[in-house]
Protein backbone atom coordinates (compact mmCIF):
# COMPACT_ATOMS: atom_id res chain seq x y z
CA UNK A 1 0.00 0.00 0.00
CA UNK A 2 2.83 2.42 0.90
CA UNK A 3 4.73 1.88 -2.35
CA UNK A 4 1.47 2.20 -4.30
CA UNK A 5 0.72 5.59 -2.73
CA UNK A 6 4.26 6.79 -3.43
CA UNK A 7 4.01 5.75 -7.09
CA UNK A 8 0.53 7.34 -7.27
CA UNK A 9 1.88 10.73 -6.16
CA UNK A 10 4.95 10.63 -8.39
CA UNK A 11 2.95 9.60 -11.45
CA UNK A 12 0.18 12.16 -11.00
CA UNK A 13 2.66 14.92 -10.18
CA UNK A 14 4.58 14.38 -13.39
CA UNK A 15 1.40 13.87 -15.41
CA UNK A 16 -0.27 17.02 -14.10
CA UNK A 17 2.79 19.15 -14.79
CA UNK A 18 3.19 17.85 -18.33
CA UNK A 19 -0.44 17.49 -19.38
CA UNK A 20 -2.66 19.81 -17.34
CA UNK A 21 -6.13 20.09 -18.78
CA UNK A 22 -7.85 23.47 -19.11
CA UNK A 23 -9.85 24.66 -16.09
CA UNK A 24 -12.66 27.19 -15.76
CA UNK A 25 -15.23 28.46 -13.28
CA UNK A 26 -17.16 25.18 -13.51
CA UNK A 27 -14.06 23.21 -12.49
CA UNK A 28 -13.50 25.59 -9.59
CA UNK A 29 -16.99 24.88 -8.29
CA UNK A 30 -16.50 21.15 -8.90
CA UNK A 31 -13.35 20.92 -6.79
CA UNK A 32 -15.05 23.01 -4.09
CA UNK A 33 -17.80 20.38 -3.99
CA UNK A 34 -15.23 17.58 -3.81
CA UNK A 35 -13.48 19.21 -0.84
CA UNK A 36 -16.54 20.24 1.16
CA UNK A 37 -17.50 17.46 3.56
CA UNK A 38 -16.33 15.10 6.27
CA UNK A 39 -13.47 12.67 5.63
CA UNK A 40 -11.81 9.84 7.53
CA UNK A 41 -8.54 7.91 7.21
CA UNK A 42 -9.91 5.02 9.30
CA UNK A 43 -9.72 2.46 6.48
CA UNK A 44 -6.06 3.29 5.84
CA UNK A 45 -5.19 3.25 9.56
CA UNK A 46 -6.82 -0.18 9.89
CA UNK A 47 -4.64 -1.55 7.08
CA UNK A 48 -1.43 0.17 8.13
CA UNK A 49 -0.61 1.01 11.77
CA UNK A 50 1.94 3.67 10.74
CA UNK A 51 -1.03 5.92 9.87
CA UNK A 52 -3.37 7.42 12.46
CA UNK A 53 -7.15 7.45 12.22
CA UNK A 54 -7.70 11.13 11.42
CA UNK A 55 -10.92 13.03 10.81
CA UNK A 56 -10.91 15.92 8.33
CA UNK A 57 -13.81 18.35 8.06
CA UNK A 58 -14.05 21.14 5.49
CA UNK A 59 -17.07 23.41 5.91
CA UNK A 60 -18.20 26.02 3.34
CA UNK A 61 -18.11 29.58 4.72
CA UNK A 62 -18.92 33.02 3.31
CA UNK A 63 -21.14 31.69 0.48
CA UNK A 64 -21.89 35.19 -0.79
CA UNK A 65 -18.24 35.92 -1.50
CA UNK A 66 -17.52 36.92 -5.10
CA UNK A 67 -13.80 36.09 -5.00
CA UNK A 68 -13.84 32.31 -5.21
CA UNK A 69 -14.81 29.77 -2.55
CA UNK A 70 -13.89 29.55 1.14
CA UNK A 71 -13.68 26.57 3.51
CA UNK A 72 -13.15 26.32 7.26
CA UNK A 73 -10.93 23.29 7.89
CA UNK A 74 -10.56 21.26 11.07
CA UNK A 75 -8.38 18.15 11.43
CA UNK A 76 -8.16 15.92 14.50
CA UNK A 77 -7.13 12.46 15.61
CA UNK A 78 -10.26 10.32 16.05
CA UNK A 79 -9.47 9.69 19.72
CA UNK A 80 -9.46 13.44 20.44
CA UNK A 81 -12.19 14.94 18.22
CA UNK A 82 -12.49 18.16 20.28
CA UNK A 83 -8.74 18.85 20.25
CA UNK A 84 -7.89 19.52 16.60
CA UNK A 85 -4.22 19.68 15.74
CA UNK A 86 -4.90 21.81 12.67
CA UNK A 87 -7.39 24.59 11.94
CA UNK A 88 -7.16 26.48 8.69
CA UNK A 89 -9.16 28.41 6.13
CA UNK A 90 -8.74 27.53 2.44
CA UNK A 91 -9.52 29.97 -0.37
CA UNK A 92 -10.10 28.45 -3.80
CA UNK A 93 -9.54 30.65 -6.86
CA UNK A 94 -8.62 30.35 -10.53
CA UNK A 95 -4.97 31.27 -11.05
CA UNK A 96 -4.94 30.86 -14.84
CA UNK A 97 -6.49 28.62 -17.51
CA UNK A 98 -4.76 25.46 -16.19
CA UNK A 99 -4.36 26.18 -12.46
CA UNK A 100 -6.60 26.35 -9.40
CA UNK A 101 -5.04 27.63 -6.17
CA UNK A 102 -6.08 26.57 -2.68
CA UNK A 103 -4.53 29.35 -0.59
CA UNK A 104 -3.95 28.43 3.06
CA UNK A 105 -4.64 30.72 6.02
CA UNK A 106 -3.96 30.28 9.71
CA UNK A 107 -6.62 31.57 12.13
CA UNK A 108 -6.03 34.05 14.94
CA UNK A 109 -7.31 32.66 18.28
CA UNK A 110 -8.33 29.35 16.69
CA UNK A 111 -9.60 27.74 19.91
CA UNK A 112 -12.78 29.83 19.82
CA UNK A 113 -13.75 28.13 16.54
CA UNK A 114 -13.15 24.51 17.61
CA UNK A 115 -16.15 22.41 16.61
CA UNK A 116 -17.26 24.95 14.02
CA UNK A 117 -17.79 22.11 11.55
CA UNK A 118 -20.76 20.88 13.63
CA UNK A 119 -21.85 24.19 15.21
CA UNK A 120 -21.59 26.91 12.60
CA UNK A 121 -22.68 29.59 15.05
CA UNK A 122 -19.08 29.43 16.24
CA UNK A 123 -17.98 30.58 12.79
CA UNK A 124 -20.21 33.67 12.68
CA UNK A 125 -17.43 35.91 14.01
CA UNK A 126 -14.82 34.45 11.68
CA UNK A 127 -13.79 37.04 9.08
CA UNK A 128 -10.90 37.76 6.76
CA UNK A 129 -9.48 39.96 9.54
CA UNK A 130 -9.14 36.75 11.59
CA UNK A 131 -6.81 35.18 9.03
CA UNK A 132 -3.05 35.03 8.57
CA UNK A 133 -1.94 34.29 5.01
CA UNK A 134 0.57 31.44 4.92
CA UNK A 135 2.68 32.81 2.10
CA UNK A 136 4.17 30.10 -0.08
CA UNK A 137 1.91 27.39 1.37
CA UNK A 138 -0.88 27.48 -1.22
CA UNK A 139 -1.59 24.31 -3.20
CA UNK A 140 -1.39 24.75 -6.99
CA UNK A 141 -3.84 22.26 -8.46
CA UNK A 142 -4.14 20.97 -12.00
CA UNK A 143 -6.84 18.93 -13.67
CA UNK A 144 -5.46 15.47 -14.47
CA UNK A 145 -8.59 13.89 -15.92
CA UNK A 146 -12.37 14.31 -15.83
CA UNK A 147 -12.61 13.62 -12.07
CA UNK A 148 -9.08 14.12 -10.71
CA UNK A 149 -7.12 17.17 -9.57
CA UNK A 150 -3.52 17.00 -8.38
CA UNK A 151 -1.13 19.60 -7.03
CA UNK A 152 1.45 20.72 -4.51
CA UNK A 153 3.08 23.65 -2.77
CA UNK A 154 5.68 25.49 -4.86
CA UNK A 155 9.27 24.34 -4.20
CA UNK A 156 10.62 25.28 -0.77
CA UNK A 157 8.50 28.40 -0.32
CA UNK A 158 6.28 27.18 2.55
CA UNK A 159 8.37 28.01 5.63
CA UNK A 160 8.03 25.88 8.75
CA UNK A 161 9.84 25.63 12.09
CA UNK A 162 7.96 22.58 13.37
CA UNK A 163 10.31 19.93 14.85
CA UNK A 164 13.39 21.58 13.43
CA UNK A 165 12.03 22.01 9.92
CA UNK A 166 13.09 24.81 7.60
CA UNK A 167 10.25 24.39 5.11
CA UNK A 168 7.23 22.16 4.44
CA UNK A 169 5.76 20.59 1.33
CA UNK A 170 2.26 19.35 0.62
CA UNK A 171 1.10 17.12 -2.22
CA UNK A 172 -2.61 16.55 -2.78
CA UNK A 173 -4.73 14.40 -5.07
CA UNK A 174 -8.48 15.12 -5.06
CA UNK A 175 -11.24 12.83 -6.36
CA UNK A 176 -15.02 13.12 -5.93
CA UNK A 177 -15.01 10.96 -2.78
CA UNK A 178 -11.33 10.73 -1.79
CA UNK A 179 -8.53 13.12 -0.89
CA UNK A 180 -4.93 11.94 -0.57
CA UNK A 181 -2.74 14.42 1.29
CA UNK A 182 0.99 14.13 1.95
CA UNK A 183 2.43 16.82 4.24
CA UNK A 184 6.14 16.75 5.14
CA UNK A 185 8.68 18.96 6.89
CA UNK A 186 12.31 19.29 5.78
CA UNK A 187 15.42 20.69 7.48
CA UNK A 188 18.11 22.92 5.97
CA UNK A 189 19.78 19.82 4.50
CA UNK A 190 16.55 18.70 2.79
CA UNK A 191 16.20 15.82 5.26
CA UNK A 192 12.64 14.94 6.22
CA UNK A 193 11.95 15.68 9.90
CA UNK A 194 8.18 15.17 10.15
CA UNK A 195 5.25 13.74 8.22
CA UNK A 196 4.42 10.37 6.73
CA UNK A 197 7.42 8.73 5.06
CA UNK A 198 6.13 6.42 2.33
CA UNK A 199 2.96 8.13 1.16
CA UNK A 200 0.09 10.42 2.01
CA UNK A 201 -2.98 10.05 4.15
CA UNK A 202 -5.98 8.70 2.26
CA UNK A 203 -9.20 10.39 3.40
CA UNK A 204 -12.50 8.82 2.36
CA UNK A 205 -15.55 11.09 2.27
CA UNK A 206 -18.12 10.06 4.88
CA UNK A 207 -20.53 13.03 4.67
CA UNK A 208 -21.24 15.75 2.11
CA UNK A 209 -21.89 19.42 2.81
CA UNK A 210 -24.16 21.58 0.70
CA UNK A 211 -22.23 23.92 -1.58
Amino acid sequence: MKSLLLFFFLFLGEFATAQSLPVNAKDLKTIYGYMAGEFSSEAQATRDSTFYHVNLRMVPIWPKSKDGYWLYVEQSVATAPDKPYRQRVYHLTLEDDTTIVSQVYEIRNPTQYVGGWKDQEKLENLSTDSLINRQGCGIYLHKVDKETFSGSTPGKQCLSSLRGAKYATSQVVIHPDTIVSWDRGWDIYDKQVWGAVMGGYMFIKTARYKT
